[in-house]
């Protein structure tokens, strides 16, 4: 990853523009608060997709996940939302700086009250807030607590909003703490959420997994594939 700032594109004094994917990639992130981590980019090359699909992103940040998805992948569109002014503005920001301002649509709002068409999506992603609104210290950067903590919406509110967002059949997909699979996977069959397709992670050979990579379908039938386990420092 490389910084630097261009003369030729918006960017605040308490921003930069990082270059990714050998500079395939442009970002505008804050220098101080939010900057999106590499279980983004996991979950992006996990989820599956097919050619014209409709995607939505619960929670984009900056951007990154659709970013990289339409860099990578023949999706038809994809929408972002995000409750946040200052990262909603930067994803809008960063899709015009790499050519997607017409493929891709951030959206100010609340995950709990989506300002989108219901049953309109192929598919769901989300990086959500890891833990709960209770538990451990809470960051006092708003950005960075909102994004760690569930201040702003709980598992539920995320589960509940992709299953009304998804058609039939549609995929919704996560990463989340490998210690809360049980409850993901509960949770996702109360919202008639199927899982299909669950990686873990494992941050190496002697250690007990971190993370784990889970893929539902909207009332899919029972029956979820195991994939081989990721390797991840």
């Amino acid at each position: 990853m490389s910084s630097s700032k261009s003369p030729k594109f918006d960017v605040r004094p308490d921003e930069s523009i990082d270059d990714f994917m050998d500079g395939r990639l442009q970002l505008i992130q804050s220098r101080k608060g939010y900057r999106f981590s590499i279980d983004a980019i996991l979950l992006s090359e996990f989820v599956s997709l097919k050619q014209g699909d409709i995607l939505v992103d619960l929670g984009t940040g900056c951007g990154i996940i659709p970013l990289v998805i339409l860099l990578k992948r023949a999706i038809r569109h994809a929408y972002g939302l995000e409750i946040q002014p200052e990262l909603a503005d930067q994803a809008i920001r960063n899709a015009q700086l790499n050519g997607f301002g017409k493929k891709m649509d951030v959206i100010l709002g609340d995950i709990r009250h989506p300002p989108l068409k219901m049953s309109s999506a192929d598919v769901v992603i989300c990086n959500p807030p890891y833990r709960q609104k209770e538990s451990g210290r809470i960051n006092p950067d708003p950005q960075k607590a909102i994004a760690r903590h569930e201040i702003r919406a709980s598992l539920d509110d995320v589960l509940d909003t992709a299953r009304r967002l998804l058609r039939p059949k549609g995929r919704l997909a996560m990463i989340y703490p490998a210690v809360r699979l049980v409850d993901i996977t509960v949770r996702m069959r109360s919202f008639n959420l199927e899982p299909k397709r669950i990686r873990v992670i494992y941050p190496g050979l002697e250690s007990e997994a971190k993370l784990v990579l889970i893929e539902a379908a909207a009332d899919g039938r029972g029956g979820v594939k195991l994939m081989k386990p990721l390797i991840h420092h």
